[in-house]
């Protein structure tokens, strides 16, 4: 026993050792208490889904709002802090995500969400384009009849009782991001058990499961300890890769022959009528270093878009949904709004500038993203030193190697930026309201790394909302959101709700 307590201290006084130069560096930064070399794996290890948010606003009171802690020889920096999540988000140099993103790397390979470096300034560079305005208008066409179908679908929940809305904005959202992405209609709201539909929903659902825990992120244990399904998941790729693969190659094709009868300008997938461009299109045309790219890095990038497009959006409108359906007085004023700007013609198409004219509508989803931000935290791993200023603890150094968690939520939640930061109040949006600093409200992430799509993003969740709540009262009925942390933010208890007609009683 002896011999073993002196191996043990030995141990530890090596481990100490070792990392005397990075603990002295983070040693201005408070933190919980770090057990020898397991450090506060006792709190690492009780995190979960439904227990993070709370948790972490829980140390936020106790330590601060900015904090470190080691697990084994992992250095975490834990951000709620505005002042010094600006500086990093804005860095041109820190950029590298958190390596529990690849755990995505099967699915979306080298996209743009998980490249870095040269590579994702190149893939960056491409993508941008597509999301234009004079794009963006095309595909309002897009999100005008794919919402219309949702709110045709909801028309059998509208009796008064509870349900949940999710499955139905999700579909609806795996439907659009499909047609603008692809130009292909995958039918999602109306078949509902379309092969390549049901794989990016599933494979979306575990993905999320895995990223949350510790084990299941290691591709290794995974399989050792679920094997069937780590087989469900290498199926579920196959069919999302087979499918894209096919739309590449047709797309592709007709491109090649256009270019051979002599056409100069890429004409987009018919769709209802009229041609518009894609984002499949930028990429068979783009050009890098004087080359086309290849089939496999547009099978990335056309992923990450199905993958980022639906799940975030489906989040957003989710809880704005159920916001709304919470708070009659805000409910009442958008739709006021929404009659004045749209009027109660339902065949008439919805234009830029009327969503642009829903001024309060978008005041509540603004309200809702800093309520509810899909993106609730963002990871990055330092290559190099980040060196900082901070109004509490001065310049410092959070030395390379160590692992930040920015808590997005927690910055949305801080009173100091938004009194009273628990009332849904979508006054607060309103010019003569908004915060002093634009990084203590960022749903869509902020600097280099932000959302490319986030215009795309806020038009379609208007398109929804305006379009659900014109038809529809929204009713507060059943339980409340539980907000748990998967890759988006979600509920662990659904989004329940009732609606009923407008005009019924």
């Amino acid at each position: 026993m002896l011999l073993i307590a002196i191996v043990v201290l030995l141990l530890t006084s090596w481990f100490h050792w070792r990392q005397r130069d990075r603990r002295a560096a983070v040693a201005n930064l408070p933190g919980p208490f770090c057990l020898p070399l397991v450090g506060a794996w006792h709190l690492a290890i009780n995190m979960n889904p439904k227990t993070l948010i709370e948790r972490s606003q829980k140390y936020f009171r106790q330590l601060g709002k900015l904090q470190r802690a080691w697990v084994l020889n992992r250095l975490l920096i834990v951000s709620g802090d505005v002042e010094f999540n600006e500086q990093l988000m804005s860095s041109q140099e820190h950029l590298v995500k958190h390596p529990v993103y690849k755990l995505l790397g099967q699915w979306l390979g080298n996209g743009l969400l998980l490249s870095d470096g040269k590579l994702w300034r190149q893939r960056r560079k491409i993508i941008t384009p597509t999301f234009h305005f004079s794009i963006l208008e095309q595909f309002l066409e897009v999100f005008d009849q794919q919402s219309s179908v949702c709110v045709q679908r909801l028309e059998q929940r509208a009796t008064g009782e509870i349900f949940d809305v999710y499955p139905y904005v999700c579909l609806a959202a795996l439907d659009i991001i499909s047609e603008t992405a692809m130009g292909t209609k995958v039918n999602a709201q109306q078949a509902e058990n379309t092969p390549y539909a049901n794989a990016v929903t599933e494979c979306t659902a575990l993905m999320a499961w895995r990223l949350m825990s510790v084990i299941q992120q290691k591709e290794l244990l995974f399989t050792l300890t679920h094997p069937h399904l780590k087989l469900r998941q290498m199926q579920l790729i196959r069919i999302m890769h087979e499918f894209t693969a096919q739309v590449i190659k047709q797309r592709r094709q007709a491109l090649e022959a256009m270019q051979v009868a002599g056409t100069e300008q890429l004409e987009a997938e018919e769709v209802g009528g009229k041609r518009r461009m894609v984002l499949l299109d930028v990429l068979l045309q783009a050009r890098v270093d004087g080359r086309a790219l290849r089939d496999e890095e547009i099978c990335e990038e056309v992923d990450t878009l199905m993958f980022e497009g639906h799940d975030t959006t489906t989040s957003a409108i989710s809880f704005c949904l159920w916001c709304i359906s919470r708070h009659p007085e805000v409910q009442a004023k958008m739709l006021a709004e929404i009659l004045e700007v749209l009027g109660s013609d339902r065949s008439r198409a919805i234009s830029m500038r009327d969503l642009a004219q829903l001024k309060y509508v978008e005041c509540v989803i603004k309200e809702s993203l800093r309520r509810y931000p899909p993106l609730a935290l963002i990871g990055r791993k330092l290559q190099t030193d980040f060196k900082y200023t901070h109004s509490k603890f001065g310049a410092g150094v959070i030395p390379a190697g160590s692992e930040i968690c920015m808590i997005i939520y927690g910055m949305h939640n801080d009173p100091d930026y938004f009194p009273e930061p628990h009332l849904f109040k979508p006054e607060r949006h309103e010019s003569s309201e908004r915060s002093s600093t634009n990084f203590s409200y960022a749903p869509f992430s902020a600097g280099p790394r932000n959302c490319v799509g986030q215009k795309y993003a806020l038009l379609e969740i208007k398109m929804m909302l305006a379009k659900i709540v014109r038809e529809y009262e929204l009713l507060p009925l059943g339980e409340p959101v539980q907000p748990v942390v998967n890759i988006v933010l979600r509920s662990d208890t659904g989004f329940q709700m009732g609606m009923r007609k407008r005009g019924q009683q």
